[in-house]
């Protein structure tokens, strides 16, 4: 999650904290779409129906773009100044991420949590927080195209057997570490790609304009590009008729885990980041609530899910159901975060976030 940090929403940030409020945006845009899309339903044609699932296989590549950037600023000092990195926080979010995750997916709101591929990413990018920034694009690329490869040479090697399920608190330890960074709804293997991005981005000088120009040129281009070489691609060799099947490289259906949903989902998720980075309303107190929202996004997700397994499950049934469900949820997430950002200055979620400081023993 973010390392939330007191910003403030009154009178002209200065350039740093615009480039703070302008991700707290995004990510507050991050967490609306995967409450739409985890709200539901889906599985509708309808014109309204495809507007609103717009956010699917986009909002949670944001959100762990969004990921990336935060631990890659993190950590900035301590690369820039070759000081020992905050090893501790790291490890703590790590552990408190995965275990949170794991007993989160417990419950019966039918989401696969995205907590777990989270804290694992944390942990893989560790030894990727001092290399070159070209090393960092050369992991992405080789997460993006090697990743849904493996992917479907397990499915391959297994007749497509092994468990594609979340994997929770109740499995062993064995088949939650496959879980997630082989089988499961977010395998690391493949969506290191955004995450590690994000570690890239997270080194620019976000609050320069040509910056934020050229993450919407290039985010828009890939996400075109990509669905239609995605289209000449199943046009000239088939739809695939398995998860096994080789043409399901060509695939752009979200969460497929193939390389153009990856390249084209991860450039939307780009396009709309420099898109926020553009704006320099998100001080104005009317858009107060979105960025308190992406401030709290830890307690947001974890509310939503809260909400989603207690109040509105089995439901939706309907896609206005839907609609209402998520507007009144996401009504009440800005809502709490309002109100609670208006006493404290960090969430209550986030708060856990810090690792205890560890008292010194007395001379």
């Amino acid at each position: 999650m973010s390392s939330q940090r007191k910003t403030s929403t009154k009178g002209p940030p200065r350039s740093g904290a615009q480039r703070m409020l302008a991700l707290d945006a995004a990510r507050g845009l991050a967490i609306i779409g995967m409450i739409a899309v985890n709200t539901g339903p889906r599985g509708d044609d309808e014109l309204l129906e495809m507007i609103y699932r717009v956010p699917y296989g986009r909002a949670s590549l944001l959100f762990v773009l969004l990921g990336g950037i935060g631990v890659s600023l993190m950590t900035r000092r301590s690369r820039e100044q070759h000081a020992p990195l905050p090893w501790v926080s790291l490890l703590w979010r790590c552990v408190l991420l995965l275990l949170g995750g794991l007993a989160l997916q417990e419950l019966a709101h039918d989401v696969s949590v995205i907590l777990q591929i989270y804290a694992l990413l944390i942990l893989f990018s560790l030894p990727l927080l001092r290399v070159s920034g070209g090393l960092l694009l050369l992991t992405t690329g080789i997460s993006a195209l090697l990743g849904p490869v493996i992917w479907i040479a397990v499915q391959a090697q297994t007749d497509g057997r092994f468990d594609r399920d979340p994997v929770s608190a109740s499995g062993p330890p064995w088949e939650i570490f496959t879980g997630i960074v082989l089988t499961g709804p977010y395998p690391l293997i493949v969506w290191a790609a955004p995450f590690v991005l994000g570690l890239w981005l997270g080194r620019l000088e976000l609050t320069d304009s040509r910056i934020s120009t050229r993450l919407i040129i290039w985010g828009a281009a890939a996400a075109v590009a990509a669905r239609l070489l995605s289209a000449l691609l199943v046009a000239a060799f088939g739809e695939p008729t398995t998860h096994m099947a080789w043409e399901r490289l060509f695939s752009a259906v979200a969460h497929s885990q193939m390389p153009l949903w990856l390249i084209g989902g991860t450039g939307s998720a780009v396009f709309v980041l420099g898109l926020c980075l553009k704006i320099h309303a998100w001080s104005h107190p009317l858009v107060s609530p979105l960025i308190f929202l992406g401030q709290l996004a830890l307690t947001a997700y974890v509310g939503h899910l809260l909400i989603l397994a207690f109040v509105v499950r089995p439901g939706p049934d309907t896609l206005v159901q839907g609609m209402i469900a998520s507007t009144w949820t996401v009504a009440a997430l800005m809502a709490f975060a309002w109100l609670w950002r208006k006493r404290f200055s960090r969430g209550p979620l986030e708060v856990l976030l810090r690792a205890p400081r560890l008292s010194r023993r007395p001379r």
